[in-house]
């Protein structure tokens, strides 16, 4: 009896057994995840990639280890994971990086004793290599898409907040039409020509402030003693003493460099490419915004009046703010639901007030 009792004692529990299970099917789910992601780039995102599918594949192998003959049939990954792995066949774009880079902050491993440390720590730093790749692509979006999700999402909160208004308010429907109209054309030229301006300073003020290539054809003849080279270095942050030793060093040289980064990592063209241009920053802002102001005026452009229209355009444009706000919330790694939510709230708080606005404008008026 002894025996056997130890027996029974060493044999994992059928609860163990589940998760270890479990386990088993995620990491080879994530794994498959960023093959597939790695097969939608190249150069060094792609080696990143492959290097975290093998180290799921190191996971992978632990809790095989530990299972035994117990593994039994491949188990499917949860529904995450099973959503990730599609989107990243289908897509592999910087929304799947950001869904990943969730899913690895909620490893449940360091609380888990059938986990190894290393393990834990491994899906930590996951999270920062996949925040790290997530990054790279908000960068590239961060322009022209900025000006489409705010572009849209303004247009829904300033167009249903004035067609609630002014439907308040009592007047005739094709008057509430009308002002949708007027709301959505105005709206969306003054988004357009606002981005465009913007972008464009953004743009001029980093050119002004890019050094000038052609300022090294002059090194040569400069004079030595005087060594006004050192001015340029202390104007771009530098120290006396190590802009002395620098303009020394470069007026040494036979090839010399006039551009030595002055901050880590500052690139131009990585800036240009991030602040996005003028006219796509400001097509996409014009037709983002007509986008979203166009769907409280719906209701009214198929006949519908007072408080079904009302009803109806809150509910479109409700949908839409949710939609908005998980965009933002998946590519900022954030819980797509409560950015959701968020944008919801502040909508109809804003049309709330409107609305009651134009109750009490109308009632005066009547």
């Amino acid at each position: 009896m002894t025996e056997s009792g130890d027996v029974a004692a060493s044999r994992p529990s059928a609860a163990a057994l589940r998760r270890w299970r479990q386990y088993l099917a995620d990491e080879r789910a994530e794994a498959a995840v960023y093959r597939d992601l790695a097969r939608h780039r190249g150069g060094e995102e792609r080696e990143i990639l492959l290097s975290l599918a093998e180290a799921e594949g190191r996971h992978e192998a632990h809790w095989l280890a530990l299972l035994g003959d117990e593994a039994g049939k491949p188990r499917r990954p949860d529904l995450r994971t099973r959503l990730l792995l599609l989107l990243a066949r289908r897509f592999g774009s910087v929304f799947v990086l950001a869904l990943a880079q969730r899913a690895e902050a909620r490893s449940p491993y360091e609380e888990d004793a059938d986990a190894t440390s290393a393990m834990a720590a491994d899906e930590r730093i996951h999270e920062e290599v996949v925040r790290g790749l997530a990054a790279r692509g908000r960068q590239r979006l961060s322009g022209t898409f900025r000006a489409a999700v705010f572009g849209a999402n303004d247009g829904l909160v300033s167009n249903l907040s004035l067609v609630m208004g002014v439907s308040a308010s009592g007047i005739a429907n094709h008057f509430v039409l009308l002002t949708g109209l007027a709301g959505l054309l105005a709206g969306a030229l003054s988004m357009g020509a606002g981005e465009y301006v913007s972008v464009r300073s953004q743009r001029e003020l980093l050119e002004a402030s890019t050094p000038d290539p052609d300022t090294q054809d002059v090194l040569p003849a400069l004079d030595i003693d005087a060594n006004e080279l050192a001015l340029l270095y202390r104007a771009r942050g530098m120290d006396p003493d190590v802009a002395e030793a620098r303009a020394n060093e470069v007026l040494g040289q036979v090839a010399p460099q006039l551009h030595p980064p002055v901050v880590e990592g500052a690139d131009a063209a990585d800036e240009h490419e991030a602040i996005g241009t003028g006219w796509g920053a400001a097509l996409s802002s014009f037709c983002f915004f007509a986008s979203g102001a166009v769907i409280p005026v719906l209701p009214y452009l198929f006949g519908l009046e007072g408080l079904r229209a009302v009803v109806v355009a809150a509910v479109l444009v409700g949908l839409a703010l949710l939609a908005t706000g998980a965009t933002v919330g998946l590519l900022s790694g954030a819980s797509p639901l409560r950015r959701g939510l968020r944008q919801l709230a502040i909508g109809y708080g804003a049309a709330a007030v409107t609305y009651l606005l134009g109750l009490l404008l109308g009632t005066g008026t009547a």
